[in-house]
């Protein structure tokens, strides 16, 4: 009988409660999340709250680096729909971050992949299964482990430079599909 799914939580920087634009970057084998951390300003005075954007220079940022990761899901549910994320009964709850033990998720990957003639169980022992619950979103990731660095910046370019690009621009010329289409006839 398989052992039932269990949340630790985990210690990382809280995410800003209103706006933590989390954003992602993922290829095969690296997956990046950089989101927005909760520091106070002293001198809000709880009116005319100022506005965010990705390209907001001066913030506090995480970010956080799983070097190989197996797999991600980012979206819903949003913090006002977190009690109907399957986990919520084992303590979910928004603005957090958690492990989850004995994950289901990472079983059936397994189990989908036993068909391969390669396959061996214990090639998915090591993984882990992560949950960022941000205010508009909620990350699960799959992955050994993982880092957390921090930086101040706009959070858009410090991702950016996390992933190691600068601002190249590539011009390409575009290709209509129809004329790929028309040129083979």
């Amino acid at each position: 009988m398989p052992t039932a799914e269990t949340l630790l939580s985990i210690d990382l920087p809280l995410s800003s409660a209103g706006t933590p634009l989390p954003h992602v970057f993922a290829d095969e084998g690296k997956l990046l999340v950089a989101y927005l951390i909760n520091r106070p300003d002293p001198s809000f005075d709880g009116t005319n709250p100022r506005s965010v954007s990705a390209v907001t220079s001066n913030q506090s940022v995480a970010i956080l680096t799983a070097d190989p990761y197996l797999a991600f899901q980012f979206g819903p549910p949003s913090d006002e729909a977190i009690s109907g994320h399957r986990l919520y009964e084992l303590g979910l709850r928004p603005y957090e971050a958690f492990e989850v033990l004995n994950s289901s998720w990472i079983a059936s990957l397994g189990n989908a992949n036993r068909i391969h003639s390669s396959h061996r169980p214990e090639l998915f022992s090591e993984y882990r299964h992560f949950i960022l619950t941000f205010h508009d979103s909620t990350l699960e990731f799959i992955a050994e482990s993982f880092s957390c660095s921090f930086h101040v910046g706009a959070i858009l370019t410090t991702l950016m430079e996390a992933v190691g690009h600068r601002a190249q621009v590539h011009h390409v010329k575009p290709v209509r599909f129809i004329d790929r289409l028309w040129r083979r006839r």
